[in-house]
């Protein structure tokens, strides 16, 4: 089994749920006590929270490469960055590591091409949303379009992932905002939804909507399973 490492904290509310959705998919592949080889590092969100809406990629690239660096003095075969948005410095931590990445992107976009998807919408954070390092990626690499709400609702999006999930609240009004907004992504032609923060799936899933759901952070998961045990 390879070691997996992880780059975390970002939340680490959804980081919790990289741990749990990794080391149960290992014990369904083998079964007995068996449970996953990880090296983490967690770092302090505050301080990428603060550098992201100051626009200063770079310093958080910075930080997140020291970080990988770490992860792959401790023993991991190569890297799983927890978080959808922190891709946006992808490149940049790679020139840090000798590791290879498995981005998130790819991941949810194989899935999507083996389903047949030709058209989805993507929630996120507004730098997920807006930027094209995530949506441009899925749209050229795998041939995909990549529906994304209106400006008011990806401010509201945003603005619920930021002031509410990331602190840990589940508030079942902003869930009845999310499932609206995932409803009109389907009336515009989204044949599936993105669930492009990896803290969304602690809000919606699957049985409360008709509209099929990728939750980025079970499909990132399942994947660094299989290469671990691959």
């Amino acid at each position: 089994m390879k070691t997996i490492g992880l780059l975390g904290g970002m939340s680490w509310e959804s980081t919790l749920s990289y741990y749990k959705e990794i080391n149960e998919a290992v014990r369904r592949e083998l079964g007995s006590l068996h449970s996953a080889k990880i090296a983490m590092f967690s770092v302090d969100f505050q301080e990428i929270e603060t550098l992201q809406h100051q626009g200063k990629w770079e310093e958080t690239g910075v930080i997140l490469g020291e970080a990988s660096k770490s992860i792959q003095v401790g023993g991991a075969d190569f890297l799983v960055i927890c978080t959808n948005t922190m891709h946006k410095v992808a490149p940049q931590i790679e020139t840090a590591i000798d590791i290879p990445i498995l981005h998130i992107a790819d991941a949810t976009a194989e899935q999507m091409v083996e389903d047949g998807i030709k058209a989805v919408g993507l929630l996120g954070t507004a730098f997920t949303m807006e930027q094209d390092f995530y949506k441009k990626r899925v749209e050229d690499k795998y041939k995909i379009e990549v529906l994304v709400p209106n400006q008011p609702d990806r401010a509201i999006v945003h603005d619920i992932i930021y002031q509410e999930l990331c602190l840990g609240k589940v508030e079942g009004d902003s869930r009845e905002q999310y499932l609206r907004i995932i409803e009109d992504l389907s009336s515009s032609g989204a044949e599936a939804v993105i669930l492009g923060c990896t803290e969304i799936a602690l809000l919606v899933n699957s049985t409360q909507t008709s509209v099929k759901l990728y939750d980025t952070t079970q499909i990132h998961a399942q994947k660094a399973v299989e290469w671990a045990l691959s």
